[in-house]
C-alpha cells in the first residue's frame, strides 16, 4: 500500500487536482483518507439530480471522501458556510480552493477499481478486480 501526503493550493481546482495526481502515479485502486481546506466556489451534485449546482462564498471542507483511479472516479464533499450550515453530494469539477486544501490518499497495487454498468443500477456502479483478473 502506498501512501500520499499533497497539498492543493488557492485557485486550484479540487476534483481537477486529485485526478492530476491520479493520473501521474497511474493509480488504479485509491481512496481518500482525509482532507482539510477550504473553497471559494462550490461545485456538487445533489443526490438524484442530473446536474450540479455552485455557490460563491466562503466555505470549509467538513468531509472528503471516495474511490479514484485512472479508470474513473466517485467522491463526496461535504461543505460548511459562515453560519455552519452544511451540504454535500458529488464532488464535480468547479470546486475551488481558497486557502489549502491538505490531502492524505492511499493506493494499492493488489487491486484494481473500474466504472461499469453491471445491471445492479442504471449507473457505472465501482468494480473491484485483482490484477490477475
Amino acid at each position: 500500500m502506498e501512501t500520499l501526503a499533497f497539498r492543493l493550493r488557492p485557485g486550484d481546482d479540487l476534483r481537477t487536482g486529485i485526478e492530476k495526481i491520479v493520473k501521474e502515479k497511474k493509480w488504479e485502486a485509491a481512496w481518500i483518507v482525509t482532507c482539510a481546506g477550504s473553497l471559494t466556489d462550490y461545485s456538487i451534485r445533489f443526490a438524484n439530480q442530473s446536474s450540479s449546482s455552485y455557490g460563491t462564498g466562503h466555505f470549509e471542507i467538513v468531509s472528503l471522501t471516495g474511490t479514484a483511479s485512472i479508470h474513473g472516479s466517485h467522491m463526496h464533499i461535504t461543505i460548511s458556510d459562515s453560519t455552519g450550515k452544511t451540504i454535500g453530494g458529488h464532488l464535480t469539477e468547479g470546486c475551488k480552493i481558497y486557502t489549502t486544501a491538505e490531502i492524505i490518499m492511499q493506493n494499492s497495487r493488489e487491486l484494481i477499481f473500474t466504472r461499469e454498468k453491471d445491471g445492479s443500477t442504471p449507473w457505472e456502479e465501482l468494480q473491484i478486480k485483482t490484477p490477475k483478473e
